[in-house]
């Protein structure tokens, strides 16, 4: 074995500055924050790409993804890398009790009541809104012209790009009742442990790429009446949280729902926002 082969096999380190250069880049961009803890775990995700690209160094590779035209693309797959992402199905179902049990009842009853929309924002690979999807089914048979749109978000393509497909194992579907099951999913042809969320209910989710740094989302501001964003603020600074938050109430109508993860809270923040149950919040008519 000759010495390059050897060096190109050998693990990469992260020196210190280069560390440092990237969180400071990911956290101004996308929100992220990345404590020093983060460190091996960037080495362990990034190493394979950045040996890939032929690079010897993370000042080499930061060099290249940060500052060449051409590698936009490139940058798009290394936030691909550092973004985490897990969800389930019908993951926290209070949240879709609360909505179908709670909120939709009066909703439907308003007699200036409108299409129904809905933000699944930081969808991840696509549970949490083909699970909004059969909440609203399930509603639909026994409410026949109610309407709805559901939008769903991630700053990671290659995550949206698993979503838009629907395909999933099938132990992820094992929250999900059986008659529900074999009502929105296929079973594969070719291979018994996948499903798929049968085609007329996928393409009732129009999907994006938003960067919650963004200022407007490119949304029309007061138009939604429900925000699912859980398990997603987790990862940003405190300061980051309530600028996100304020943005996604700009986009809110009176009176809408923003649900958020267990693990995230609103307390010391100023927020037009009435809390109703734990992590789930209603903008101020």
């Amino acid at each position: 074995m000759s010495v390059d082969s050897v060096m190109m096999s050998a693990p990469l380190r992260m020196d210190d500055e280069s560390f440092n250069r990237l969180s400071t880049y990911v956290t101004r961009e996308y929100g992220i924050k990345l404590p020093p803890a983060k460190k091996s775990m960037l080495e362990s995700r990034l190493n394979k790409k950045v040996r890939s690209l032929g690079h010897l160094s993370y000042k080499e590779f930061l060099d290249f993804i940060l500052s060449e035209e051409e590698a936009s693309a490139e940058l798009l797959q290394v936030i691909d890398l550092i973004t985490t992402n897990k969800t389930d199905f019908f993951r926290e179902p209070a949240h879709f009790q609360f909505l179908t049990g709670q909120f939709l009842p009066s909703y439907i009853n308003d007699l200036n009541r409108r299409s129904l929309k809905i933000w699944s924002a930081g969808c991840s690979t696509g549970e949490e809104p083909y699970t909004i999807i059969m909440t609203l089914e399930e509603l639909k048979k026994r409410q026949p012209d109610f309407t709805y749109s559901v939008l769903a978000s991630d700053l990671s393509t290659r995550v949206i790009q698993a979503a838009y497909q629907g395909i999933y194992e099938i132990e992820k579907t094992a929250p999900i009742p059986l008659d529900v099951k074999r009502q929105y999913f296929l079973r594969s042809n070719t291979n018994a442990n996948l499903v798929r969320i049968k085609p007329e209910y996928r393409k009732k989710v129009q999907f994006r790429r938003i960067n919650f740094m963004d200022d407007e989302f490119g949304l029309l501001k007061s138009d939604l009446d429900v925000i699912f964003c859980r398990n997603v603020l987790i990862y940003f600074d405190k300061a980051t949280q309530e600028t996100v938050i304020k943005k996604f109430c700009s986009h809110l109508r009176p009176g809408g729902l923003l649900f958020l993860g267990h693990s995230e809270s609103i307390i010391g923040m100023n927020l037009p926002l009435i809390q109703l149950r734990p992590t789930v919040y209603k903008l101020m008519e």
